[in-house]
């Protein structure tokens, strides 16, 4: 179209000059005919664009149809159908791959009592947050066994383990929408009042009151409005206000200034008390007081214990204790 455009305007500038020149034709009707090819062609071409986004978006409905009719891969067969979780999570030789013949997890076995902190720490791709998809039943362990209190976890309807089980992200998504919206996820069985409570508690509260409108504050899709630290306190907000029985906290302090981390530890305290939680950290001194600490390296279990009995072994993890420290010494 583009080309058929500019070959008829050469066209008329050429004969339409030649004839001016030669006195047959005056130069405004030259002048309109240039207007009149150009007004000829603008709604031609808008049609031709618009034949291009139309096959785009065909391409695109064409993947979304693939997309929904690929089978489930996770099979959902509920056996058992408790009101909520104890908290008892045992981990039995699970070995899990996303490819096959290329194993993420090797033999990973270890408890959790109801209530208690275990943190897992080891360098990245050591396995720690496949862990957590594989209690959230993202994904099917190849071999092994997964148990919650006593239960198999595919015994479990998966949408009641997922909302159960909620997990607090390094990286926190908010939707276009309000505060209150951002919270409670659109359920309508929350009320305001246990939203503030929830806020109250996790350390939220003060900065939504700077806000005119409070919980109807209006949040830009991804929270682009808001500071790293803020989203991170409505992500404990959130999941509180679903009153979890597991908690799974991935990263949570990461990238945030002191005085909000201050803030978020003292959240964190706060919101496992009770719970089962699983903590996935970098930071070591934010796990000194978990129950348990379990080293992975290579997607197994290297080492497992409380802070102190890991540093009195000088393994993997007094070698990340030593180095942290001394990363630390060296910014200061």
């Amino acid at each position: 179209m583009n080309l058929l455009y500019y070959t008829s305007l050469i066209l008329v500038i050429f004969f339409g000059g030649k004839f001016a020149m030669a006195g047959t034709v005056e130069v405004g009707v030259v002048i309109a005919f240039t207007i009149y090819v150009q007004k000829l062609f603008r709604p031609i071409q808008d049609l031709s664009e618009k034949f291009t986004i139309f096959q785009s978006a065909m391409a695109s409905i064409e993947r979304v149809f693939i997309l929904l009719e690929e089978e489930e891969s996770i099979v959902n067969a509920p056996k058992v159908n408790p009101e909520n979780l104890k908290g008892d999570v045992v981990f039995k030789d699970v070995c899990f791959g996303y490819e096959k013949d290329e194993p993420v997890l090797r033999n990973v076995s270890f408890e959790v009592k109801a209530g208690q902190t275990i943190a897992f720490v080891g360098a990245t791709g050591s396995g720690k947050t496949t862990i957590m998809s594989l209690l959230t039943r993202l994904f099917d362990i190849d071999q092994g066994e997964i148990l919650i209190d006593g239960q198999s976890i595919k015994d479990y309807d998966k949408y009641f383990l997922r909302s159960r089980i909620i997990p607090v992200l390094q990286d926190v998504f908010l939707f276009s929408g309000d505060i209150r919206g951002n919270i409670a996820l659109l359920n309508t069985d929350i009320s305001d009042e246990r939203i503030w409570q929830a806020a109250e508690f996790v350390n939220a509260a003060p900065f939504i009151r700077k806000f005119s409108d409070g919980l109807d504050h209006h949040v830009t899709e991804g929270g682009s409005t808001l500071s790293q630290g803020e989203r991170q306190l409505l992500s404990f907000a959130r999941a509180l206000v679903h009153r979890p029985d597991i908690l799974i906290l991935d990263e949570a302090t990461a990238s945030i200034d002191t005085q909000t981390e201050l803030l978020i530890q003292d959240a964190i305290e706060k919101v496992v008390q009770g719970r089962t939680t699983f903590v996935v950290a970098h930071r070591l001194s934010t796990i000194r007081g978990a129950d348990n600490i379990i080293v992975m390296h290579k997607g197994a279990i290297a080492e497992m214990g409380t802070h102190n009995e890991l540093l009195k072994k000088k393994g993997l993890y007094a070698d990340l204790h030593r180095l942290q420290y001394a990363s630390q010494k060296d910014n200061e």
